[in-house]
């Protein structure tokens, strides 16, 4: 009995170091996952002042566009009238001018003298007022048709330019227009689906700081069950998921082969392959219970950590084995050592497993 007792206050002291390794744990975590949440929340109210922003933005251009279209059908309406107006002009030059060129022929035949071989051909003396009119108005009227037809082939000429210019400007101030309203549109349309992923990621933290805070309560019983002086509860963990992006490496090296990428030719990898220099330290990402030790084919020195909840993390091709079977590990206890991969370079494989399914272990593993 008393040996008994000598022993349980023994295993006290460790028991309490690694429960309130845990509790330092589970509440440096829980402040990561704060300040991630904070974090998330900050930029949310940026991108919903962003998208308030744009939609006051998207607002004033369909305006503008309003106003442009309102423009345009004005502009139609002149751009018609103008149409008319040159028609007529043009169908006025089409009738003067027949007779225009005839009464020029006429006037070429008479020559330079045109006018005065008029009135000199008046025979009677008396006449000669009257045809001195004739002649006068004659002249006046080539003149004036003369000048008439100039003008109305100006009056063409300014026209269709306006109507040109008139069509560009138009042209121009719509294409600008849908221009802005579509930009404004797709930027609001980015910071919405923006703030969708971070709804979504601000879930994810909410239920990973509740799992967390659930198992930092399990902790937290334990360590005043030591206090008190009970034996310790079997079972006081954390969980693996409100980890994700803070598990350690499982040992120090670089990236040889990643996730998913074809590890032979019977198909691809489910883990990675970390370049490390044999005989180094192969440490445990997580706490967990030794649920396998030996050597399994295709993965030469093997050790797989239950980590609960049907997760898993796997460390291959092991020189050696430091643990056994059915012992929990804490969060970088060593597991083993690296030995030789497949391909025959020094190095461990690394596997992870969520929910029984293999998933990449750099979403997992902090970034470095």
């Amino acid at each position: 009995m008393l040996a008994v007792l000598v022993t349980v206050l023994a295993a006290q002291p460790t028991d309490r170091a690694r429960t309130e390794a845990l509790a330092r744990r589970a509440t440096e975590r829980l402040q990561a996952l704060q300040r991630e949440a904070d974090r998330l929340a900050s930029e949310e109210r940026t991108l919903l002042n962003d998208v308030r922003k744009l939609e006051i933005e998207r607002q004033l251009r369909a305006e503008e566009l309003k106003r442009v279209d309102a423009d345009a059908a004005a502009v139609q309406a002149e751009l018609d009238a103008t149409t008319a107006r040159m028609a007529s002009l043009e169908a006025a030059n089409r009738a003067e001018t027949p007779e225009l060129r005839a009464r020029l022929v006429e006037i070429y035949k008479l020559g330079q003298a045109r006018y005065l071989r008029l009135l000199l051909a008046t025979s009677d003396l008396r006449q000669l007022g009257a045809s001195t009119r004739t002649v006068a108005a004659l002249a006046k009227l080539d003149r004036d048709r003369i000048a008439s037809h100039a003008r109305t082939l100006a009056d063409i000429q300014r026209e269709r330019k306006a109507l040109q210019e008139r069509q560009a400007q138009l042209a121009a101030a719509r294409a600008a227009a849908e221009k802005a309203s579509g930009a404004a549109q797709r930027a609001a349309i980015a910071r919405n689906d923006l703030i969708r992923d971070i709804d979504r990621r601000r879930d994810l933290n909410a239920q990973l700081a509740g799992e967390l805070q659930s198992a930092q309560q399990k902790v937290q019983a334990a360590l005043r069950d030591l206090a008190s002086g009970a034996p310790a509860a079997d079972g006081a963990s954390l969980p693996l998921a409100p980890f994700r992006g803070d598990l350690r490496w499982p040992t120090a090296g670089t990236v040889a082969r990643r996730f998913g990428r074809s590890a032979t030719a019977a198909g691809v990898s489910n883990g990675i392959e970390i370049a490390a220099l044999e005989g180094a330290d192969a440490r445990a990402v997580h706490d967990g219970l030794v649920a396998f030790a030996g050597t399994f084919s295709g993965f030469g020195n093997l050790v797989i950590l239950d980590h609960g909840s049907q997760t898993f993390s796997l460390y291959g091709d092991l020189l050696d084995i430091a643990v056994k079977k059915g012992v929990r590990v804490e969060e970088g206890q060593r597991v083993g050592t690296v030995g030789a991969t497949s391909s025959g370079a020094s190095g461990l494989y690394f596997e992870l497993r969520v929910d029984g399914q293999p998933v990449d272990p750099l979403q997992w593993l902090r970034k470095r």
